[in-house]
């Protein structure tokens, strides 16, 4: 089309109607924040040699119980979620002693959940919201679940969770020995595919 085509003015002016999309875009929006890369965050937390060995064992095992190879029980246990950093490691050096004690029979490992299923309000886990202020913090909840991941790791018990969000994963996957799908979540294509 020629610039002098009453037609050019009009599509012009068109297209510069919809360059200002503020009043229609995000409108629920409050802030946008960059995201730190999961490649960022694992290299600086990395995933140390100890815990890589407890984590591939943990999950050998694991696998050997669902395919009936060791007659043992798996139990996950632990909090609903969890919030400090520091009972989170005190109950995981308790329940390192029970899994020793009990390790013929069952294999523990330790329910470490940083997100939590919200339809409505709530705290959504310490990922969206580390510092319980409703802060949406997401960039320090990466950080900070991954730090005590890599905790209680190096405790030397094996960490189970639950992926909500499935960016989480990479993130902290390879600091997990056992995912889990939630109810709410489990038909979800895209968590099927995780």
């Amino acid at each position: 089309m020629h610039i002098d085509d009453p037609r050019h003015d009009r599509e012009a002016g068109s297209r510069d109607a919809t360059l200002d999309t503020t009043r229609t875009d995000d409108t629920r929006i409050g802030a946008v924040r960059p995201l730190i890369s999961p490649a960022l965050l694992l290299d600086e937390l990395p995933l140390p040699a100890a815990s890589l060995e407890l984590v591939e064992r943990a999950r050998r095992e694991i696998g050997d119980l669902l395919h009936g190879r060791d007659d043992r029980l798996l139990v996950v246990v632990g909090p609903c979620s969890i919030h400090d950093h520091d009972q989170a490691m005190d109950y995981a050096q308790l329940l390192k002693r029970v899994r020793a004690e009990l390790a013929q029979d069952l294999l523990i490992v330790m329910r470490v959940y940083f997100e939590k299923p919200r339809t409505t309000v709530g705290w959504k886990g310490l990922i969206n919201d580390p510092l319980l202020d409703g802060s949406e913090r997401i960039d320090a909840g990466l950080h900070t679940a991954r730090a005590l991941l890599c905790d209680i790791n190096g405790a030397e018990m094996p960490a189970a969770t639950e992926f909500l969000d499935p960016l989480s994963p990479r993130y902290l996957a390879d600091l997990v020995a056992w995912g889990a799908i939630g109810a709410r979540t489990v038909e979800s294509q895209v968590h099927r595919e995780l």
